[in-house]
């Protein structure tokens, strides 16, 4: 696969993938390029179709993390530890691949670019 963007999201507090997390995908300057929700498969569909949108740049993935735990039942803080957590990222390169594999808890995450 050349150019574009994936995201694949694992609940490791629960050990398996974040199925129904929302998120969105945003340019730097606001402009909304994909909006949706994990799948079974733990990937956000669509990405794949919209690979030319990806151009050298910097990106947001805005995960809806807090509505998620709350929805399957994990009790929160009123004020949770992470609510809305928005994940800052450059594409330096627009002829590669950028996989982002989100592990998440309800308090902390840990990403990278993978090598999808």
């Amino acid at each position: 696969m050349n150019g574009g963007l994936s995201i694949h999201v694992v609940d490791i507090a629960r050990g398996h993938v974040a199925q129904g997390l929302e998120l969105c995908v945003k340019r730097q300057d606001g402009d909304v390029i994909l909006r949706g929700s994990i799948d079974g498969r733990g990937l956000l569909p669509g990405l794949e179709a919209l690979a030319e949108q990806f151009g050298s740049g910097v990106y947001e993935v805005r995960l809806q993390v807090a509505d998620f735990y709350r929805a399957n039942g994990t009790a929160l803080p009123e004020t949770p530890f992470l609510d809305e957590l928005i994940y800052r990222f450059g594409i330096g390169d627009a002829h590669q691949h950028y996989h982002l594999p989100f592990k998440l808890t309800a308090w902390g995450l840990s990403c990278f670019r993978g090598g999808a």
